[in-house]
């Protein structure tokens, strides 16, 4: 009978923090936001203040249409949340 000798894996997470993370600090979110503006990073920017001002979920974020945050040919400044679709 022949035997195979099994090669141990480590877990591809192992040492690393899993699970919900803590939330940004008004100090670590300053500071993100200072860095994009000036790296000149507008739709980062952007992107960041939308998720950190109106609380979205990623899922819910990554299905967000530029008309969603479009009034004609202007992106519009403030948008608003409601029951779970954008509101303009």
């Amino acid at each position: 009978m022949e035997t195979r000798e099994h090669t141990h894996r480590e877990a591809w997470n192992k040492g690393k923090l899993v699970g919900q993370k803590a939330p940004l600090k008004p100090k670590n979110i300053w500071a993100i936001r200072i860095h994009l503006q000036s790296a000149h990073e507008v739709r980062n920017l952007a992107m960041f203040n939308l998720v950190i001002d109106s609380k979205l979920r990623g899922c819910d974020l990554v299905s967000l249409r530029v008309r969603d945050v479009m009034h004609g040919n202007e992106v519009l400044s403030r948008a608003m949340v409601t029951g779970g679709c954008l509101r303009r």
